[in-house]
């Protein structure tokens, strides 16, 4: 899969030191994975879940969540938004 963009991570995890790795974890995971559908991202991430459009991941044991929108087909990832989980739980992001 394609992640577009990295810097988005990179940029989160300036202000949130903690998340670094596991956000570097979650790209070279999704970066060599071959996903078809949300049953296969679920296989490696059985906590992301579809909520509308975006699939949402659990980071560093749900202390941050990972916005992403996935195109199956073309092989991309679009970071739509890194959060706590207090910003994440205010809804702001769906908008």
């Amino acid at each position: 899969m394609r992640v577009i963009s990295r810097r988005a991570l990179r940029e989160f995890a300036k202000r949130h030191p903690d998340a670094e790795l596991p956000l570097d974890a979650w790209f070279r995971i999704a970066s060599a994975a071959h996903w078809r559908s949300l049953e296969d991202v679920r296989h490696i991430y059985p906590h992301a879940d579809l909520v509308g459009q975006y699939t949402v991941f659990n980071i560093k044991g749900n202390t941050y969540r990972l916005i992403t929108v996935i195109r199956y087909a073309p092989a991309i990832i679009y970071i739509r938004k890194v959060m706590t989980h207090a910003d994440y739980d205010k809804g702001n992001w769906k908008g």
